[in-house]
C-alpha cells in the first residue's frame, strides 16, 4: 500500500505539471495578485533627469521641475520605485507652489490612496492640511485626510500646532460625515481652545451630540463657543456669526427638548430658555429673521399670542419683502382659530393661498425646464447673477433658497477651477503642451465636470425641498380650513375644544405695557427701530 501511494503522487504531480506547462501563457500574475507584499520602496541614486528636476526645484523653477518630476514619476527614466515616489511627491509640491491646487490635490490624493506603502504617505498629510486652506470642502479634501489614523496627527502637535488643530478639525469632519459621531466628538474635543478651528469644532461637536439625541452635552458645546468668544480666545473667525449661530443652535435644542415631555406636556422652563436664546440673536445677524420666526412658535405654545403675531407682523414688514416665511401665515391662522376668531382665520387662509399658490405653480414649472444637473447649474449661476427668467414674486424666494453656504461653497470651487485653467492658459507654450501641462488641464477639467454636477445636484435638491415645504404647508393650511368648516357646523373634537378652552383662560393675547415702555397703535407705518418689538392684540372670542 505504501508503494502504491508513493507512486501515485508523482503521477499526479506530473499530470499537474504537464497541465500547467500547457497553459503557462495564461497563468502569469502580478505581484499584487499573489497576495504577497512588495518589498519596501527605497531611494536610490537619482537619474540624470531626476537630478535636473531636483536642481530646478531647489532653484524654485517649479515649471521646469514639475516637467521633470512628472516624467520620472511616469517611469520615463531609469529611477527605481522609491525615486519615482519621491518625484511624485515633489511634483505635488511644485504644483502647489505654482498655484495649481487642484492638480496638486490629485497627486496627493493618489499618494494617500496608496497608504503606508508609499514612501511619502506620512509627509503628504501636511500638504493636505495646507491645501485645506486653499480649496473648499467640496473638493473632497476632508475624505483625503480621513485616510490617516488619528495617530498620524501627533507628529504635528509640537512642531506645527496650527496645522495640528486644522487636521484635527478635518479628521473630526470626516468621522462626522461617516456618522461615527462618538469618535468625531473625541477628535473635536482635542482642538485647542485658542485655535482658529475651535469654535467650528465645538459647533460640530454640538451637532454630533444632537445626532446622538443628547441635549445636555450639546448645550454645553454651544455654550463653550460663547464662553470662548466672550473671553477673547477665538481669533481668525467671524466671531459675530459664530456667536449668533451658537445662540440659535441653543434655542433649537431647548425648544426640541421642551416638546419631549411625557404625554405631550410642554416643559415651560426649557421653552423659556429657548425664547431667551432666540432673543440673544442680534438683529444684524443673518439668523435674526429665522430666530424671530422660530420663537413665534414658542410664544404660541406658551399662549403668548400677542407676541407670536407681533413677530409675524415684523416678518411681513416692507423691510423684509424678499424674505420667505410662508409658515408664519399658518401660525397666524392657527392662532386666530384657537381664539375663535374664525373670520380672521379664514381670511388668513385665503391670504396664504393668494400669496403662495402661484409661487408653487411657477416653481414647479421652472423645475420642469431644468431636469439635469448641468442645466440646473447654469440656472443657479443665472439666479446668482440676477439674470434668471423668474417673476419678481419668485426671484427673491429662489435666490434665498439657493444661497446657503454649502451651495455657495460649490460655486466657489468651480470658480477656483476656472481660475486654475486660466492660469495654465497664461503659461508658456512649452509648459502647456508638456505632459504635466496636459495633466493639469485634464485634472481641472475632470474636477470641474464633477463639481458642476455636484453643485447642480445640490441646488436641485434645495429647490425641490422648497417645493416640498410649500406643498406640506399647503396641506397644513387646508387642514386649518377644514377645521374652520367643521367649527362652523358646531362639530369640534375634544382635543380642539380643550385647546380653545386653554386659550380663553390665557391672558397671552393682551398687549400689556410696563412703566419702561409706551403703547403706540400701528397706523400702517413700520418703524425700523421697532422691528421685533411689535405686539398684536388677540381678543379671545370663544364663548365656552
Amino acid at each position: 500500500m505504501k508503494g502504491i501511494r508513493f507512486l501515485a503522487a508523482p503521477v499526479l504531480v506530473c499530470g499537474m505539471a504537464m497541465s500547467m506547462s500547457a497553459s503557462a501563457q495564461d497563468m502569469s500574475f502580478g505581484l499584487e495578485e499573489t497576495g504577497q507584499s512588495r518589498a519596501p520602496a527605497k531611494l536610490g541614486k537619482p537619474s540624470k533627469r531626476l537630478a535636473t528636476a531636483l536642481n530646478a526645484f531647489e532653484s524654485k523653477k517649479y515649471e521646469e521641475a514639475s516637467m521633470g518630476f512628472e516624467r520620472v514619476s511616469a517611469g520615463k527614466s531609469k529611477d527605481g520605485r522609491g525615486n519615482r515616489q519621491r518625484a511624485q511627491f515633489l511634483l505635488g509640491q511644485s504644483l502647489y507652489r505654482m498655484g495649481y491646487h487642484q492638480a496638486a490635490l490629485t497627486v496627493f490624493d493618489d499618494i494617500s490612496a496608496q497608504g503606508p506603502g508609499h514612501l511619502y504617505f506620512g509627509e503628504t498629510l501636511e500638504w493636505l492640511g495646507l491645501l485645506a486652506s486653499k480649496l473648499p470642502e467640496s473638493s473632497g479634501i476632508i475624505e483625503n485626510v480621513g485616510r490617516y489614523g488619528i495617530g498620524a496627527l501627533e507628529e504635528f502637535k509640537e512642531k506645527n500646532p496650527g496645522l495640528y488643530n486644522q487636521l484635527l478639525y478635518l479628521m473630526g469632519r470626516h468621522l462626522y460625515a461617516q456618522a461615527a459621531f462618538r469618535q468625531a466628538i473625541d477628535v473635536f474635543q482635542e482642538v485647542d481652545p485658542k485655535a482658529a478651528q475651535y469654535s467650528y469644532a465645538k459647533f460640530f461637536e454640538g451637532i454630533s451630540f444632537i445626532r446622538m439625541r443628547q441635549a445636555r452635552p450639546a448645550i454645553a458645546s454651544f455654550r463653550a463657543i460663547l464662553e470662548a468668544i466672550d473671553a477673547g480666545d477665538v481669533e481668525g473667525v467671524d466671531q459675530g456669526r459664530m456667536r449668533n449661530l451658537a445662540w440659535i443652535s441653543l434655542a433649537r435644542v431647548y425648544y426640541t427638548a421642551a416638546n419631549q415631555g411625557k404625554d405631550g406636556q410642554i416643559d415651560g422652563t426649557l421653552l423659556g430658555q429657548s425664547v431667551e436664546s432666540w432673543t440673544r440673536v442680534e438683529q444684524a445677524s443673518e439668523y435674526w429673521l429665522d430666530s424671530l420666526f422660530e420663537s413665534s412658535w414658542a410664544f404660541f405654545l406658551a399662549d403668548e399670542y400677542s407676541r407670536a403675531l407681533g413677530n409675524v407682523h415684523t416678518l411681513y414688514s416692507p423691510y423684509f419683502e424678499e424674505s420667505f416665511y410662508p409658515e408664519a401665515l399658518v401660525l397666524k391662522a392657527v392662532t386666530f382659530f384657537v381664539n375663535c376668531q374664525v373670520d380672521n382665520a379664514e381670511a388668513t387662509v385665503a391670504q396664504y393661498h393668494d400669496r403662495y399658490d402661484p409661487v408653487k405653480q411657477e416653481l414647479d414649472a421652472v423645475l420642469q425646464k431644468h431636469q439635469d444637473n448641468a442645466d440646473f447649474f447654469e440656472f443657479l449661476k443665472k439666479v446668482r447673477a440676477d439674470q434668471a427668467d423668474l417673476s419678481p414674486r419668485v426671484r427673491p424666494i429662489v435666490s434665498t433658497a439657493l444661497s446657503d453656504r454649502t451651495v455657495l461653497q460649490h460655486l466657489e470651487y468651480v470658480a477656483i477651477l476656472d481660475s486654475e485653467e486660466a492660469r495654465l492658459g497664461k503659461s508658456g507654450e512649452k509648459f502647456q503642451s508638456s505632459p504635466v501641462g496636459e495633466k493639469i488641464l485634464e485634472d481641472v477639467s475632470l474636477a470641474r465636470a464633477f463639481a458642476v454636477d455636484q453643485a447642480g445636484d445640490l441646488a436641485r435638491g434645495r429647490y425641490k425641498r422648497l417645493i416640498r415645504e410649500l406643498r406640506d404647508l399647503s396641506n397644513q393650511v387646508d387642514t386649518v380650513e377644514l377645521e374652520i368648516a367643521t367649527f362652523r357646523r358646531g362639530q369640534i373634537d375634544q382635543e380642539l375644544q380643550q385647546q380653545m378652552s386653554l386659550a380663553k383662560k390665557s391672558k397671552g393675547g393682551d398687549v400689556n405695557v410696563d412703566e419702561e415702555h409706551q403703547l403706540w397703535p400701528f397706523n400702517g407705518e413700520w418703524w425700523r427701530d421697532e422691528l421685533g418689538f411689535y405686539r398684536q392684540q388677540v381678543t379671545n372670542l370663544c364663548t365656552r
